[in-house]
């Protein structure tokens, strides 16, 4: 098939993709709070939604918007800002409702698996480190001379999102048996609202320091 790349860049492609994967960034870390918030289903809804942004960047990547939004640093700067702004706020809700995180407390917003889906995709999409990732990463695999390009970019971006499933949904269960193990003690329940915090935090100044060259 002219869009199946040859065998090496599949392998290396792989071998690069689960190193990706296994990367702590804001999309394992959301997966991983919202396991512990409302459920092993949440927490497979964000990463789905994660997964989807992820077809959107290689979409874009094909079409060439991520390097129009690069190349223009009005429109890159915009990016970061959402991007931080809005796991500052997720950061904020990790502490403001810090009960939410305990599985048999009642207090603090239920969050239901589609707006926990459109979460985890907010958080890939206003990224812009996937951006350049993705820019950068991608086109490496494919020669701008071949005339199946965009077809190989889209099967290396749906082979991503197939090789990080794997990777990332034993992540998944494992916050989901360790959110049983939270019950019985408010103090590390708490501790992990305020981990969950920084980390998000953290991950919001990495995005807004970011640089497009």
């Amino acid at each position: 098939m002219s869009f199946v790349p040859d065998t090496t860049v599949l392998i290396q492609f792989a071998i690069a993709s689960v190193i990706l994967a296994i990367t702590p960034g804001p999309d394992m870390t959301l997966f991983v709070s919202r396991t512990l918030s409302q459920g092993r289903a949440a927490g497979f809804a964000s990463m789905a939604g994660a997964l989807t942004g992820t077809i959107v960047h290689t979409t874009l990547v094909v079409v060439g918007v991520s390097a129009l939004i690069v190349a223009s640093p009005s429109a890159f700067l915009v990016l970061k800002i959402f991007g931080a702004g809005y796991l500052v706020y997720l950061a904020y809700q990790a502490i403001r409702y810090g009960s939410a995180f305990s599985p048999e407390t009642k207090a603090g917003p239920r969050i239901s698996v589609g707006k926990s889906f459109s979460i985890g995709f907010g958080v890939n999409l206003m990224n812009p480190k996937i951006i350049l990732f993705f820019m950068t990463f991608l086109p490496q695999f494919v020669s701008a001379h071949d005339p199946y390009a965009a077809g190989k970019l889209f099967f290396l971006g749906a082979m991503f999102v197939l090789i990080s499933i794997p990777v990332t949904a034993p992540m998944v269960f494992a916050a989901d048996r360790f959110a049983f193990a939270m019950k019985r003690s408010p103090r590390v329940t708490r501790a992990v609202d305020y981990l969950f915090a920084g980390v998000f935090s953290a991950f919001a100044l990495r995005i807004i320091t970011a640089q497009a060259k």
